[in-house]
């Protein structure tokens, strides 16, 4: 819906990249922030998005195309590159991350991969620019910040209530993961 339950429901389905990784044993830690402008920060410990080219595809299209580029903009290319780590947490099953990035004016992604840092951008789903490598870092994981297309959600406006039970049921159903959000609209944030 382009209503405040599909707008909510953006959310969910990037969350849900951390939460396959909570699954597959790599992540503890999920942070969930809300932006002054209505964007939205997603930030997990986990392995990363894979960023590598990939070589073993059937489509020529994503054939050494960065796989992080590919999960982002292809329908059905989801994080699932390792299929017997992951168990699929809710969501879409690869549909969810590409169909975000095109539902929204401005999508960024940050990877902490092997000392490195990966960045790659977009506007509504469209690649501004290649991955690229910058800086180094002792993180690992993915950071997610989008800010949904107010042409297609009209009012944009997140509610931290609605988000906050989400993340309150996710956190009750992965025992040891610590998921917070903070709201820097209203100064307001959970842990759980």
């Amino acid at each position: 819906s382009t209503g405040p339950s599909g707008l909510h429901h953006l959310v969910y389905e990037v969350v849900d990249i951390s939460v396959d990784e909570v699954l597959a044993g790599h992540c503890k830690n999920v942070d969930v922030l809300i932006h002054t402008d209505n964007s939205v920060t997603v930030i997990d410990d986990g392995r990363g998005i894979p960023v590598d080219p990939m070589k073993d595809v059937k489509d020529p299209r994503y054939k050494n195309k960065p796989a992080l580029e590919v999960v982002l903009t292809t329908l059905h290319a989801g994080g699932k590159f390792d299929h017997a780590a992951y168990k699929v947490s809710g969501g879409l099953h690869g549909v969810g991350v590409s169909c975000v990035n095109a539902l929204s004016e401005w999508l960024k992604v940050e990877v902490y991969k092997e000392g490195k840092i990966y960045k790659q951008e977009y506007e509504r789903g469209k690649v501004k620019y290649p991955v690229k490598q910058e800086g180094k870092t002792d993180d690992r994981g993915t950071k997610v910040t989008f800010k949904p297309d107010p042409e297609i959600f009209g009012d944009i406006k997140f509610s931290f209530d609605v988000l906050s039970n989400r993340l309150r049921e996710l956190a009750f159903l992965n025992a040891g993961t610590r998921i917070t959000i903070v709201d820097e609209r209203e100064d307001k944030q959970h842990a759980f």
